[in-house]
């Protein structure tokens, strides 16, 4: 008897020919860049005008080329999922900052502990910010913003830092709700 894959979601999952065309057409373009569709375009898709307000947030936060790196954003993302308990995020996160990156390691060491991670001192910021945001937002201080600006992130890059953390705190609460399965595929990238 065949053994039935895991469910990518507990909510419905549409087929890709029953969604509407934009929808459809992103998901097949991720799908053709990829090689395989993240389960995150599937579990959201039931719900088109929260799947494309989601996507439009996770894109203008992410896809920035100005300010944070692509791989210091992946950094946040990574960290701030582990201590949310968002098993999706660390591992499709992950898989793309060990690409971003070029460092088979890092995602590993910040998903388990990232105050023994190999970061530069920047990074340290970045990340210790962001953990921060995602424990004790209510803490921050003019102190500890200033410390970031001592550091040498600008204060666009510090805002990167807040809304991603905030965006993904969504993204993982959105994950755990659903029982998002992260893909396979994600489990080997860049190793």
């Amino acid at each position: 008897m065949p053994v039935e894959p895991p469910a990518v979601s507990r909510f419905p999952v549409p087929k890709l020919e029953d969604l509407p065309e934009d929808i459809r057409e992103m998901i097949e373009a991720v799908q053709e860049k990829s090689g395989f569709i993240p389960n995150v375009f599937l579990a959201l898709a039931h719900r088109p005008a929260e799947f494309r307000a989601f996507f439009a947030g996770h894109d203008a936060l992410m896809d920035k080329s100005e300010g944070l790196s692509k791989a210091e954003r992946e950094m946040i993302v990574v960290a701030t999922s582990a201590v949310n308990d968002c098993l999706y995020c660390v591992i499709a996160h992950g898989a793309i900052l060990r690409i971003r990156a070029k460092n088979p390691l890092i995602a590993d060491q910040l998903a388990t502990n990232p105050w023994k991670a190999d970061l530069s001192d920047r990074e340290r910021l970045i990340v210790g910010f962001a953990l921060q945001m995602v424990d004790e937002s209510g803490s921050v201080t003019d102190e500890d913003i200033q410390e970031l600006r001592d550091g040498g992130l600008t204060d666009d890059e510090i805002w990167d830092i807040g809304a991603i953390t905030a965006f993904f705190a969504m993204s993982n609460r959105l994950a755990n709700l659903t029982s998002m399965r992260p893909n396979d595929e994600f489990y080997a990238m860049a190793r």
